[in-house]
């Protein structure tokens, strides 16, 4: 049965604001901020990616920067407009899917890690962390956006709730997965932290070095964020459309939007082409010749 606001376009005296899904008009001076800071880090992921070679890192991290200015553009077109579906399905589809990029930046680092500090500490070989956390950060993202896309174009409520129901999923996936990936890295620093003394110079220094410390830290501070932010996702869609959580402005600016800005500043700020230069092509290219034994950069898009 249709609801009494199935046929609204546009704000009227009937059509009232607080009748739609968010119940609010999106703040305009806090989204046009959020898509500036992405919009800048993206052109510095693009060019660090560049200047560097790190090439999937890169991608990954300009591809969810994108994904976030788009997202927040969406949304400035509902403060113009808070019932234009258009908008709607824009920026629901491209902020839940937007940090699942980021995540797979924080993935592709373990490998590298493991690779500089000794392979012999990790529970699994290090290439298996590139493909097991990337193939189930993709699986994450495909439920997301399909559940996203599904939501965002349903015409009845049974419809949109399957959306609903699909990118809770993806998203309590995604939980799953952060947090498998955590144990396996807090494991390997443990088992590592155990063997320090032991450790080879070159590894040594690295430990010691300030740049990748702040590396580290910046790494383990997007990781937080970045689950802060899944925690909200579920909390927020579990409670189904336009409920108090979903229909919270402040909320969603901090839970939603301050921390993954933290999040992508730290990867920006602290880049691994920079700060943990294992991760550059030229020293993969010195690796397989035997020049260096702590590297094995990410070569190509596919070879992670």
């Amino acid at each position: 049965m249709p609801g009494p606001y199935d046929e609204c376009l546009e704000v009227t005296d009937f059509c009232v604001v607080e009748a739609t899904t968010y119940g609010y008009r999106p703040n305009l001076a806090v989204t046009i901020f959020f898509i500036a800071i992405f919009g800048v880090c993206m052109g510095l992921q693009l060019f660090q990616g560049i200047r560097w070679r790190t090439w999937f890192y890169g991608s990954v991290m300009t591809l969810g920067c994108l994904g976030e200015v788009v997202g927040y553009a969406g949304r400035i077109i509902m403060n113009n407009n808070p019932w234009d579906s258009v908008g709607f399905q824009i920026q629901i589809c491209c902020l839940i899917i937007a940090p699942s990029f980021f995540a797979a930046a924080v993935y592709l680092t373990l490998k590298h890690i493991v690779l500089a500090f000794g392979p012999e500490y990790s529970r699994l070989p290090p290439k298996w962390y590139t493909w097991i956390f990337i193939s189930c950060d993709l699986l994450s993202l495909i439920m997301q956006g399909a559940g996203g896309g599904i939501a965002a174009s349903a015409e009845g409520q049974s419809t949109q709730d399957i959306g609903s129901n699909l990118m809770l999923a993806g998203i309590v996936w995604q939980v799953i997965t952060l947090l498998i990936f955590a144990a396996l890295a807090a494991d390997f620093v443990f088992r590592t932290s155990r063997a320090r003394s032991n450790l080879p110079l070159a590894a040594s220094e690295l430990l010691h070095s300030t740049k990748f410390r702040l590396f580290a830290i910046g790494l383990v501070t997007a990781y937080v964020t970045i689950t802060i932010r899944c925690t909200y996702r579920i909390a927020e869609l579990a409670g189904g459309w336009g409920n108090k959580i979903m229909q919270n402005e402040v909320e969603f600016i901090i839970l939603e939007g301050a921390v993954i800005v933290i999040a992508v500043l730290c990867q920006t700020a602290f880049h691994p082409g920079y700060c943990f230069p294992q991760m550059q092509l030229q020293h993969g290219a010195a690796a397989a010749k035997g020049e260096k034994n702590i590297s094995d950069p990410e070569m190509t898009h596919t070879s992670v």
